[in-house]
């Protein structure tokens, strides 16, 4: 079979790629037109090959051509159009059903570069479609294309799974990486439009929690009662790759309360910059107000102005204004002292 072009486009069945993997786990890739044709003798077909379809659904095409080919259960496409996009994993039909969430190619904390991809298995189909490029399903084709054995659909399933808990250590590695320079501006009292960037990297964080908390739920009650196709080893390994997830998440959530307490560092900084130049706008608000007080007097065009007749009138009034303004400076730092 030829090679087809691999790319995050599509062809005009919205398939981006299709690989046939045999028992020792070697792949094959095919193009759509072979992937029906392998479809449609499945049920005659007794041999241990399964088929992994990846499918855009930007391309209009590719749910229709799920529909009236894949075979697929009716809780696949329910989840394709809920609002939620929660992670989770069910069975349905002896097949397993999943909504993945990850993030894209060209992630930069940004939380609308977060996505998500619909996963079915079963023994002998596996079924991903995403609406844009996403990093662990590339991961995955990336390590297949590289001669990675995959022996069985659930195995597959578990290696995405992996992939996506590395993806989102490296998010965490980031953020804290980032977390960490924010840090240290702020020791050095450089702080800039840093509370910002600490303010979008929390949301992002927070977003992929609340999208992720509930994959190790799912998937230990998955492992309560797996499919019978599963095997033991598979279900060991989905178990570790539970437990990973999980602490993946737990780093994240620790990371979300470093953020938060930064952020409050910072705007404690804030604050008290803010307090220190209203104080110094106050002393000089003082200081100011005995001159301008007899400034005011003195320019009134009425008659009786005292010293307006005295050669000296101009340093009377100079001494008098200073000797308010000493005192008033005096009360004032007083004050500050005893406080």
């Amino acid at each position: 079979m030829n090679n087809v072009s691999l790319s995050y486009g599509s062809d005009k069945t919205g398939l981006v790629w299709a690989y046939v993997f045999n028992s020792s786990g070697m792949r094959q890739q095919i193009d759509s037109s072979q992937s029906l044709e392998w479809l449609r003798e499945q049920s005659v077909r007794k041999t241990d090959e399964f088929i992994w379809l990846h499918f855009n659904l930007t391309n209009m095409a590719s749910e229709k051509w799920l529909h009236e080919h894949a075979n697929l259960a009716d809780e696949f496409f329910e989840m394709l159009h809920q609002g939620s996009r929660s992670t989770r994993i069910e069975l349905a039909e002896n097949t397993l059903i999943a909504v993945i969430n990850d993030v894209l190619h060209d992630f930069s904390f940004d939380p609308s570069d977060i996505s998500t991809l619909w996963v079915s298995v079963s023994p002998q189909v596996f079924i991903s479609a995403r609406q844009k490029p996403l990093q662990s399903i590339d991961r995955l084709r990336r390590a297949i294309e590289h001669g990675e054995p995959i022996r069985s659909s659930a195995e597959l399933l578990i290696h995405l799974l992996r992939d996506q808990a590395d993806v989102l250590v490296k998010i965490v590695r980031d953020a804290v990486m980032r977390v960490d320079e924010i840090e240290d501006k702020l020791l050095a009292g450089r702080l800039n439009h840093k509370r910002a960037n600490l303010g979008s990297t929390r949301r992002v964080l927070v977003r992929l929690q609340r999208l992720l908390a509930p994959e190790p739920a799912a998937l230990f009650r998955l492992l309560q009662r797996p499919p019978l196709w599963i095997s033991e080893l598979d279900t060991q390994e989905l178990r570790e790759s539970s437990e990973e997830f999980s602490l993946v998440l737990s780093d994240m959530a620790s990371t979300q309360e470093r953020i938060k307490l930064l952020q409050e560092e910072v705007a404690a900084a804030v604050n008290e910059e803010n307090n220190r130049s209203l104080f110094v706008l106050t002393i000089v608000t003082v200081l100011a107000l005995p001159i301008n007080i007899i400034a005011g007097l003195l320019g009134m065009n009425v008659g009786g102005i005292p010293l307006s007749d005295h050669p000296q009138g101009f340093w009377i009034v100079a001494f008098i204004v200073a000797t308010f303004t000493i005192v008033a400076a005096w009360i004032v730092l007083r004050r500050q002292r005893d406080r």
